[in-house]
């Protein structure tokens, strides 16, 4: 038996409100300059929230607007102060990328199992579901009394064959007016979002539900936490399943590995593992700033692999080309397409049409080992 935990938050938490912003700032700009270089960040507090960066464009982009209409769209309605402090890129790292290198030195990984349809963990994958759960019934009306944050947590219990057998714990918290009670909070919850999402056979005598274990989440957001883009990244990614490479993608334009190269990864481990070769997959990848070529490639399979993992590396090497400029033009990455990412994750996005979650090289992939 092995249990195994993860976490998601809903948009309105204060990191993903930054991550948000950042990726607005992104899909503007990359919308008038699909070429321009942007790496743009965000702090939200209480009454502020603070954007800045460094953006190399021809275009003009209204960054108070932008925080503005995310806040609102969020369901924030307080106004706030907005300081930014924009620069433009480096040109020392600016000379990498025009040789068509790198943008930096790092290692990205890329993670796909068979948990799930959306071959992702299960835990993060359900985390994800209660969340976008909880602001549905927020935004469709159903409980006025729920507010814009919000956080989840899903423990999965695997027998010895890496089935899952049940949840042994929920952990939802709330966001939420005075005018509601503790009581009659996690009653609805539990029916309404708990319920609503995980597998009924997942659910038993045994298990445990916290939801808003402390009493009350009436201060919430920004008042009641500060934020900063990227600071989500497991919740980004793979849940703490696999690693990651510490990068994180909000507010970056595509010639940046940490973004790129992490979606690629995605990309061909998802294809890998729905090719019927592996029932887990991580790829990893490492570049060298201004250097096209990657420095190293590592397929783990954890043993399941109906092939060795030397022969999945040397068919991902004659398949796929991973120079940084080849990758953005595989995916197509010069698009505004990156907002939308920037909460609930980025992967195992089945509501989102998002070129790295393709399994269309997944026979390709069989047949070249």
């Amino acid at each position: 038996m092995k249990l195994f935990t993860s976490e998601s938050v809903t948009e309105g938490h204060p990191d993903k409100i930054c991550d948000q912003i950042s990726d607005g700032v992104l899909d503007n700009i990359l919308a008038q300059d699909p070429h321009a270089r942007v790496a743009c960040e965000a702090i939200v507090t209480t009454g502020m929230a603070f954007v800045m960066g460094e953006i190399t464009t021809n275009a003009y982009a209204d960054i108070p607007k932008i925080t503005r209409d995310t806040l609102h769209r969020i369901g924030y309605t307080d106004t706030c102060a907005i300081l930014t402090a924009i620069d433009e890129q480096s040109v020392d790292i600016a000379v990498g990328v025009n040789s068509f290198g790198a943008g930096d030195q790092g290692m990205m990984f890329g993670y796909a199992c068979d948990e799930t349809p959306e071959f992702m963990p299960a835990a993060l994958m359900y985390s994800h579901k209660l969340t976008q759960r909880l602001t549905e019934v927020r935004k469709n009306g159903t409980f006025k009394w729920l507010r814009p944050d919000g956080k989840a947590q899903v423990t999965v219990q695997y027998d010895d064959d890496g089935t899952i057998t049940r949840c042994p714990a929920i952990v939802l918290s709330a966001h939420h007016t005075e005018d509601v009670s503790t009581e009659q909070l996690r009653k609805d919850l539990r029916e309404a979002v708990v319920e609503h999402v995980i597998p009924p056979e997942w659910l038993d005598m045994d298990t445990k539900f916290y939801i808003n274990p402390t009493g009350r989440f009436i201060v919430g957001g920004p008042e009641g936490d500060s934020g900063l883009t990227g600071r989500k990244i497991i919740v980004d990614t793979y849940g703490g399943a696999a690693r990651h490479g510490g990068g994180a993608f909000s507010g970056k334009d595509p010639t940046k590995v940490d973004r790129s190269a992490a979606y690629m990864m995605r990309h061909i481990a998802k294809n890998i593992v729905a090719s019927g070769l592996a029932r887990r997959c991580e790829l990893e990848v490492a570049y060298a700033i201004g250097v096209a070529a990657p420095v190293s490639v590592l397929v783990d399979t954890f043993g399941t692999g109906i092939v060795s993992d030397d022969k999945i590396t040397t068919a991902i090497n004659k398949l796929f080309d991973l120079h940084p400029e080849k990758i953005i033009e595989y995916l197509d990455l010069r698009r505004p397409i990156y907002t939308q990412t920037a909460a609930y994750g980025h992967f195992g996005r089945d509501d989102l049409k998002l070129p790295w979650e393709e399994t269309n090289r997944a026979e390709e992939l069989r047949g070249s080992v």
